[in-house]
């Protein structure tokens, strides 16, 4: 079964690593969030890409859910010592992906075939695509003025409340190479449980790809990254409440109006299955927590049940 999924860094790696539990990792196309991408110290970082190819690469750090494990900080020790900014971490093992990245763009090469070359170097089978190759970055608009994501996320410790996100650059931007493609061919779209302002918004905010999901609608399914109305990990709840005015899986149902056919929705949140209904999308109740062998295989089970054998 062919499979395209739509995801952001964190919530996204966990979810496709339990998809290529389940399929062969080659049926297994991944379109990825790079509205958080930035520069440090010169280096282009895409958060979200690296995520999921450390996650599914098998050598991220599992604790703090980013990076690389057995990481080494001297690089930022140094940083420190000689008065540079250290807001934004990067250890030792990092930089060395940063740097191969950097120098192909410079160079004038593509995102995609950077990102490609660099999960095959890796020895991932899936294919794993930025969903974009131009310049599109997040920007947050709060009380306290208007920020780059990494800013408000990492820098400010997302305390501010979000009153709008921007997706600056998604006007001009054009899908990358193939995402068009995998759309078209997938059985199966699957929106990954990732925050949808932040880390799917970006993605679904580029024109060609929301025209190819909204015609798939049929064989689209969301995944809810809320459980019991509150996010895993990170601002989801927080943004939920100030920007779609509640924390229910009718609320994340709005976020992909004309869009999913199904929503997956924790048992914690089984009572919001009837505003799922009420939208026109079908309500697939299911543990979502993917801290399990046997959940993260329930949860594949249910999202793939959406396509008849």
């Amino acid at each position: 079964m062919r499979i395209a999924v739509l995801a952001g860094g964190v919530g996204g790696a966990r979810f496709v690593q339990a998809l290529t539990e389940v399929l062969p990792p080659s049926d297994v196309t991944v379109i990825a969030n790079v509205g958080d991408d930035l520069e440090v110290h010169g280096l282009h970082v895409s958060p979200d890409l690296d995520t999921l190819l450390y996650t599914l690469a098998g050598f991220g750090d599992r604790e703090r859910g980013w990076g690389r494990a057995g990481e080494t900080w001297n690089a930022l020790d140094t940083i420190e010592r000689l008065g540079g900014e250290t807001w934004f971490q990067l250890g030792d093992r990092d930089l060395g992906l940063h740097l191969v990245r950097t120098e192909a763009l410079r160079r004038g090469e593509p995102l995609s075939s950077v990102t490609e070359k660099i999960a095959r170097a890796v020895g991932l089978e899936l294919a794993l695509l930025p969903a974009t190759d131009d310049r599109l970055r997040t920007r947050i608009r709060t009380p306290a003025g208007e920020f780059e994501f990494q800013e408000w996320f990492v820098a400010r410790g997302h305390r501010d409340r979000a009153d709008e996100v921007v997706y600056d650059g998604a006007g001009e931007a054009g899908p990358a190479p193939g995402v068009l493609e995998a759309l078209e061919a997938a059985e199966l779209i699957a929106i990954a449980p990732s925050n949808p302002f932040v880390s799917i918004g970006p993605i679904l905010a580029i024109e060609g790809i929301r025209a190819a999901v909204e015609r798939r609608r049929d064989r689209v399914v969301a995944v809810s990254p809320l459980i019991g109305g509150r996010a895993v990990k990170g601002p989801a709840d927080a943004m939920f409440t100030s920007l779609a005015g509640g924390t229910g899986a009718g609320q994340v149902t709005d976020c992909y109006k004309g869009l999913i056919g199904a929503l997956v929705l924790d048992v914690a949140d089984a009572d919001d299955a009837e505003a799922v209904s009420e939208r026109g999308v079908r309500p697939l109740v299911t543990r979502t927590l993917m801290s399990e062998p046997d959940a993260r295989a329930e949860l594949v089970r249910t999202v793939l049940g959406l396509v008849p054998a």
